[in-house]
């Protein structure tokens, strides 16, 4: 396996932690994280610990990141009506690389290239101590709280999914 710190988004996120002043260090799993279930289980813990970033495309075009627990899907008919939008589209692979300069699996909700319009966090995040993020590749991740998401992303707090 390549070796994960010399990624360039990798490299890119943990400037970003450092420049926010970050406590938590980047960890390389062995394993796969492309889904909240891998990353959980990769770090021995409860999958809603997992801070997943979902992203998706506004009306306009522009994407919309979520950052979610692992433990349910984001409800994309509750988020289009709180942000008074009629729905949100899906995102493929080429928008979320072009957006945010992560490949889907590794999609960090820091270091992004082109700073989404609108970051939403899910509440339940809150729920935890400790929530683990992606730092820029599928087999990198990162220890963070929600209340440091909040203040590095600019996330607005919200009920998420179900």
């Amino acid at each position: 396996m390549e070796d994960v710190f010399t990624n360039p988004s990798v490299i890119r996120v943990r400037a970003l932690l450092k420049e926010f002043g970050c406590s938590g260090e980047v960890t390389i799993l062995s394993d796969s994280a492309r889904t909240a279930l891998d990353a959980a289980n990769a770090l021995n813990i409860e999958v809603g610990q997992v801070a997943s970033s979902i992203v998706f495309k506004l009306p306009n075009d522009n994407p919309l990141l979520v950052i979610t627990s692992g433990r349910h899907r984001v409800n994309t008919q509750l988020v289009a009506e709180n942000l008074g939008v009629e729905k949100l589209h899906r995102a493929d692979a080429d928008f979320v690389k072009n957006a945010s300069g992560f490949s889907i699996g590794g999609v960090s909700p820091v270091g992004w290239v082109n700073q989404p319009e609108i970051t939403l966090i899910d509440e339940a995040l809150n729920a935890y101590k400790t929530v683990w993020a992606a730092a820029g590749h599928p087999h990198s991740v990162y220890p963070t709280t929600f209340s440091e998401l909040v203040r590095i992303t600019g996330a607005r707090p919200m009920v998420i999914g179900d």
